[in-house]
């Protein structure tokens, strides 16, 4: 049996290493989205650079998790006061063993202790399918921004489950 999946607020220190994480995540599992187009993928993970962690994480509308497993670090996900889940990252050995789904619940837990109604995203076509099986429906049609299409997706968050 494999040891449980802990979660924990992310701090300034953890900024590299949530940068490194989504960066593997973006190449090795997006590829159905970015088909390794290398100026897609760089302008992908610019935006996901430790420098803009770390100000992320100094944002107190912003919440910044990590998964861990045996104290190494295995995934990260973000969520913002209004709703929006920004992110949701696994290292791809990783993948579908219920380190998504952790980080998934705690973003949404977050959000609930808010009072936030519903949470919204806009996946990746790659992703469409995992947060479907979390309860996400799509909620307008797929859009385009910067190269990559994004389904856009939410779920009602009740106070109580």
């Amino acid at each position: 049996m494999e040891a449980p999946i802990c979660i924990y607020p992310a701090r300034p220190a953890d900024a590299g290493i949530i940068s490194r994480i989504i960066e593997r995540s973006i190449r090795v599992g997006c590829v159905l989205d970015h088909r390794n187009d290398p100026q897609l993928v760089s302008l992908w993970v610019l935006r996901q650079s430790a420098d803009l962690i770390s100000a992320r994480l100094a944002d107190p509308h912003v919440y910044l998790n990590i998964a861990l497993l045996h104290d190494k670090p295995i995934g990260v996900g973000m969520a913002t006061a209004n709703g929006d889940i920004t992110f949701c990252h696994v290292q791809p050995e990783w993948f579908r063993r219920g380190a998504g789904r952790a980080l998934i619940a705690d973003l949404e837990g977050w959000l609930r202790i808010r009072g936030v109604p519903h949470a919204s995203l806009a996946s990746t076509r790659a992703g469409a399918a995992f947060y479907s099986r979390l309860g996400y429906r799509e909620s307008a049609q797929p859009v385009t921004h910067e190269g990559l299409a994004r389904v856009l997706m939410h779920k009602p968050l009740p106070l109580s489950d």
